[in-house]
């Protein structure tokens, strides 16, 4: 993948194979080709699709379906090309992300209508339905789990540094990284997320320290209307986050994205890394750790006792040009419901869209006991929705990102970089009305 000329070498066949297979039509005996296209590919998750879609197409006989799997890399810019051309596609991962600017375009069917009477919004938690529906009661995709942030952290090296128990707040999650960080022994504190993405976390911090005053409808607002990045909170938080990296982070991870930072801790190196539940089977996997050296823990809180989870999430939706909607649907309610949907969390470490998995000894023990907790006291483990489906987020992040390694390289104060989210935010807000 880290060749530039084979990945758009394959994605371009991956274009060409997609665009034959859309002019066909039903064969001879009524088949159906249906393309599907994924986006966060791994082989392993490839694997596990094709096996979903084995089942799917054996209770299905008259529908096939076509995977493809682009490099993760180019995937979502590959993806909209396909979608652009108006054929080629079926089937797609939508990620909150990429929902905004392609059902902007036209380029994504609505379900709303087509699932009105699916009883698998029965089964479904009550964030899945939630995430199921943008502000405009339109249904682009069923998701198929979520990406919720947990503290990742080592068992062996808090207790050496003598504490009983991991952190509950940011800054007893100071505390302890400091404690634990010892840069001559090539030991560091705190897995810092300074590049791709360092915005996430940079948010992660300052939701937790305006938790009282936030809008759980949009986790960038306050109750007041205001963003969230206006609140003196926030200056805070930031300071705060600042000193994490400057006392108890590696220098590099100044430009440090999630392949370096979940390194960082599955390698023994780092002593706390914020992240998805995805990370569990990686670190699972670890030859450095062994099992009762690691655990999570919620996700921290701020000076009120409270955090915010902002849940990320990604699912399954139909391409607007396709022309095998009814079949699509049918892939995709296969997907999201039973068995293939708790095959597919599981098989990759997602939180669970069915209210059944609360149940599952799975998720209530070892690493995933955080999570199970959080859900079980949303009183302080509070559920917002970030603006991620705007048209805008992809310049946000870049923007976002840039801001964050400046602050950290010292370019830019806390108080500057709030600033110029805040204007940035309020803008984009007051153009919308």
């Amino acid at each position: 993948m880290n060749r530039r000329t084979a990945a758009l070498a394959l994605g371009a066949a991956a274009t060409m194979v997609l665009t034959s297979c859309s002019t066909m039509s039903p064969g001879e005996n009524g088949t159906v080709t249906l393309n599907m296209v994924e986006s966060l590919t791994n082989p392993a998750r490839s694997d596990l699709l094709k096996e979903l879609i084995a089942d799917f197409e054996e209770r299905n006989p008259k529908i096939k379906v076509n995977l493809i799997s682009p490099p993760t890399e180019q995937a979502d810019q590959k993806i909209q090309q396909m979608l652009q051309s108006g054929s080629g596609v079926d089937v797609l991962e939508v990620r909150d992300i990429t929902v905004g600017p392609w059902s902007n375009n036209g380029w994504l069917h609505d379900m709303k209508k087509d699932l009105g009477g699916w009883k698998g919004w029965q089964a479904m938690t009550e964030n899945a339905v939630k995430a199921a529906e943008d502000t405009k009661g339109k249904t682009y995709f069923v998701p198929y789990g979520f990406y919720g942030l947990s503290l990742f952290y080592r068992t062996d090296l808090i207790k050496e540094a003598g504490f009983s128990k991991p952190p509950a707040t940011w800054d007893e999650l100071l505390e302890q990284a400091t404690a634990i960080h010892d840069p001559a022994k090539r030991r560091y504190g705190y897995a810092f997320r300074g590049g791709a993405n360092a915005n996430s976390n940079a948010t992660a911090v300052i939701e937790a320290y305006v938790a009282d005053k936030i809008d759980a409808a949009n986790g960038y607002k306050l109750t007041n209307g205001k963003t969230i990045f206006s609140a003196p909170e926030a200056q805070n938080a930031l300071k705060t986050y600042l000193k994490l990296f400057k006392e108890a982070s590696p220098k590099s991870s100044v430009s440090w994205g999630y392949p370096e930072m979940v390194e960082g801790f599955s390698n023994g190196s780092t002593g706390f890394l914020l992240q998805d539940p995805e990370v569990i089977a990686t670190v699972s996997e670890s030859k450095s750790l062994e099992k009762n050296q690691w655990d999570t823990a919620p996700l921290v809180a701020g000076p009120g006792g409270k955090t915010v989870q902002p849940l990320a999430t990604a699912g399954w939706g139909i391409a607007d040009g396709s022309g095998h909607k009814a079949e699509a649907l049918k892939l995709v309610q296969f997907l999201s419901q039973g068995k293939a949907s708790t095959s597919f969390t599981k098989k990759n470490s997602l939180v669970p869209i069915l209210k059944s998995a609360i149940d599952d000894p799975f998720y209530k023990t070892g690493p995933w006991a955080s999570y199970v907790t959080m859900t079980e006291h949303p009183d302080t483990y509070l559920n917002v929705s970030q603006p991620r489906g705007v048209a805008w987020w992809t310049e946000w992040e870049q923007k976002a990102d840039a801001d964050v390694q400046k602050m950290v390289l010292g370019k830019l104060t806390p108080k500057e970089l709030l600033a110029g989210w805040d204007g940035y935010w309020t803008k984009k807000w007051q153009r919308e009305k």
